[in-house]
């Protein structure tokens, strides 16, 4: 259900460079679901896809930047993630998207698992010069 298009009623951006950063990352997220309205199922569900998508541009992409928008549509509210990176980029995309699999560290429910949590979900992603994920969740869907 489309309820017209969004507006970024408020935009904050979040270095991830460091284990502190990732803290710092998942503190801003819980706060602006908070702010967002959203129920703490909702919320731990998008700070869950928040701390698996830095990781992934910390470990995988030598850090990144974290944008945190809080948006608006007739009938909802939502917040949108974009996570970038100047990594690698990611060489499959289909094994990246498969549960269990890891490239080494973390839980192995990266972008499949951040995919199931959230009600948008984009990958733009390109060997050499990185990748940026835009994920958003709605509290009205």
């Amino acid at each position: 259900m489309h309820h017209g298009p969004a507006q970024v009623a408020v935009r904050r951006e979040y270095e991830v460079r460091s284990e502190d950063d990732l803290l710092t990352v998942r503190h801003a997220v819980r706060a602006a679901t908070v702010e967002c309205g959203f129920g703490l199922v909702d919320q731990t569900r998008v700070v869950t896809a928040a701390s698996e998508l830095a990781r992934n541009a910390y470990i995988h992409g030598g850090g990144g930047t974290l944008s945190v928008e809080l948006l608006k549509r007739r009938g909802a509210d939502g917040i949108r993630l974009v996570i970038q990176d100047e990594g690698p980029g990611i060489p499959d995309m289909g094994a990246a998207m498969t549960d269990g699999w890891t490239s080494g560290s973390g839980l192995g429910h990266g972008l499949g698992g951040a995919r199931r949590l959230m009600d948008e979900f984009h990958v733009d992603t390109r060997p050499g010069i990185g990748t940026t994920v835009t994920v958003a969740r709605w509290t009205v869907r």
